[in-house]
């Protein structure tokens, strides 16, 4: 799973905690009494570190895992794609923070605004943390499905180059990411990084997934495109601004193999209409 389904179930942990305060609560599988430990719960008071759990306090395992994810409807689903779960709605998570992520993340913040002085005159309206691609893109297990809800990097550069002159833009980069010319991008961020850094932007901008569901849990505006591969209907917020290619094959869930109707989803979600919702969360 990615750290977008850690942090779904961070919502579920913290009503179970207010009910049973004296419990260990970890995520894992229940069957097998296994939990399992990821970064997303660093620092979380309502979730025990399953690594380092007491003898004397009851242990309670959400059953939460690969194969029972509570989007997506398995008895369905196939070995080439997902059938989501319509009545699933998600509620934001929570993530926290160390003193030492927050004041790391504020500087790389103000290494920001120094690179924006640089090459303005003119104060910038508001900060957005921009991802134009996921990780797990090249990825053995998960490429195929990472390749189909990508919006493309032509897309996202257009993108930038349309607002970079009024919003100061922090690009989340790592090793399968292309950096844009002219836009601030932090040096070698890990998630949790990435995530104090977003916790001091205003806005998020990009594909669905892992930071859509922080920016969900950091109560931030975002724009996120969604294709035609799940619905916001299904996996998104209603005070975002999701942008969905709504097709009859939509939303397709496919991972078997590169698809089609994701590409006509790519072309027919134009940079103009990811400006149109842009422009929808703030009178600019």
């Amino acid at each position: 799973m990615g750290y977008g389904d850690d942090l779904l179930v961070t919502a579920l942990a913290s009503k179970i905690k207010q009910k049973y305060p004296q419990r260990q609560i970890v995520i894992g599988i229940a069957e097998k009494k296994h939990a399992y430990h990821s970064p997303i719960y660093d620092h979380n008071p309502n979730i025990s570190d399953c690594r380092n759990l007491l003898k004397n306090k009851p242990i309670h395992i959400i059953d939460y895992h690969q194969w029972n994810r509570p989007y997506i409807d398995y008895k369905k689903s196939t070995n080439s794609h997902y059938v989501w779960n319509k009545k699933f709605k998600p509620v934001p998570g929570e993530i926290f923070f160390s003193k030492k992520e927050i004041s790391e993340s504020k500087k790389i913040v103000d290494d920001a605004i120094n690179f924006w002085k640089t090459k303005n005159n003119k104060n910038f309206k508001k900060i957005i943390f921009l991802e134009t691609s996921s990780t797990k893109i090249n990825d053995k297990q998960f490429s195929i499905k990472h390749q189909n809800k990508d919006w493309g990097y032509n897309n996202w550069m257009k993108l930038a180059k349309e607002l970079k002159n009024d919003y100061l833009i922090i690009q989340s980069v790592h090793e399968k990411t292309k950096k844009i010319e002219g836009v601030f991008s932090p040096i070698s961020l890990s998630f949790r990084q990435a995530c104090a850094v977003l916790q001091q932007c205003d806005i998020y901008v990009g594909p669905e997934g892992g930071f859509g569901h922080v920016a969900a849990a950091l109560r931030k505006k975002a724009v996120i495109y969604f294709g035609g591969w799940i619905s916001p209907e299904n996996i998104g917020y209603d005070f975002h601004e999701n942008i969905y290619f709504n097709d009859k094959r939509s939303p397709c869930g496919q991972y078997g193999k590169i698809c089609d109707h994701c590409a006509t989803a790519r072309e027919k979600i134009t940079v103009d209409i990811f400006l149109n919702h842009f422009k929808n969360l703030y009178s600019v």
